[in-house]
């Protein structure tokens, strides 16, 4: 689990950069017992909180960096990553994190609201972009992107036209409305499958009604019930995946915690799914590139030579010895 603690990709309330902090605090609500799965994920799995990214506020790519570093860094190691958002900006450095492993193809299941594949929002690569620049990773294809729960009075037509475009594949909210939970996922998971290796999730807390999560910069009204959301995502999670986040939780306008709650309840739904079906780990087999990163040494560390400031030299005891008498 890593934490993306950046909302400067943001163009209305910023805020998410708290999300990481939000999700874990009220984590500990839960136990790692699930009655209807009749899982155990204490007993079942290994969980890892390897902390928060170093993310630069007000540097976007240089941001972008380090969160790709960070995904592939944990994902050679065969982990899964789960990022804690953060505003959806994050979307494209951890699927490009992830993509650098691998010379497998990966497909894109996303749950929001905001279709999110104009080009530049505010002449920058804003939480309105990720999946235009996903997409154009060379084992990301468009085609197997599917967004589910589109609609509403946020969706640019800038973005609209970039899908027609990409051929992508939107579900809209009505969609779902008309052909229930379990079609819908069906749905997703065939188009997303189709022709790939892996399926990574991206998951808009603003995709659910606002009235069940107010803690997020762009609100909307007509989104999924929590009961939905959750039961799409365990559904896609039982299949598989690569990777997940969970974005634009913003505990700045939440209501006892009740947006963060519900981000919590997304990851252990799908961590549970994939523990019941059989899947977790799956991916393991197709990281054929991993990366390798310098962890630096002890000794350089200490004496300060990998910082500009020297390390101070530690102070010399002198001996002191005791007068015979």
């Amino acid at each position: 689990m890593l934490g993306a603690p950046f909302d400067g990709g943001t163009t209305y309330r910023a805020g998410t950069r708290f999300g990481p902090q939000g999700i874990r605090k009220i984590s500990a609500l839960y136990t790692p017992y699930n009655y209807e799965m009749g899982i155990d994920l204490r007993e079942q799995m290994s969980l890892c909180d390897a902390g928060d990214i170093f993310t630069i506020p007000a540097n976007i790519e240089k941001t972008f960096d380090q969160i790709s570093r960070a995904c592939a860094h944990v994902f050679s190691s065969g982990s899964l990553p789960i990022i804690l958002g953060g505003d959806h900006s994050i979307g494209y450095p951890t699927v490009r994190g992830i993509a650098e492993c691998t010379s497998k193809k990966i497909g894109i299941i996303h749950f929001d609201r905001h279709a999110d594949i104009q080009e530049k929002d505010l002449d920058e690569r804003m939480h309105t972009t990720p999946w235009f620049h996903a997409t154009n990773l060379p084992n990301v294809p468009a085609k197997n992107l599917v967004q589910v729960g589109i609609g509403g009075w946020q969706v640019p037509r800038e973005a609209v036209k970039v899908a027609r475009e990409r051929e992508t594949n939107i579900i809209t909210m009505s969609d779902m409305e008309r052909m229930g939970v379990d079609k819908t996922a069906e749905m997703a998971l065939e188009m997303a499958w189709d022709g790939v290796d892996m399926v990574y999730v991206s998951f808009d807390i603003d995709s659910v009604d606002c009235g069940f999560v107010p803690g997020t910069g762009w609100p909307e009204p007509g989104g999924f019930l929590p009961r939905e959301a959750l039961g799409l995502v365990s559904r896609v999670a039982a299949e598989g995946i690569c990777g997940l986040e969970v974005v634009e939780v913003a505990p700045p306008y939440d209501t006892s915690d009740i947006t963060a709650l519900l981000g919590t309840r997304v990851i252990v739904d799908a961590l549970g799914s994939m523990v019941a079906a059989g899947k977790l780990g799956a991916h393991r087999r197709h990281i054929d590139k991993p990366v390798e990163l310098p962890r630096g040494h002890y000794d350089e560390a200490r004496d300060g030579k990998r910082w500009t400031t020297p390390a101070k030299p530690a102070a010399s005891k002198k001996k002191t010895t005791r007068k015979k008498k």
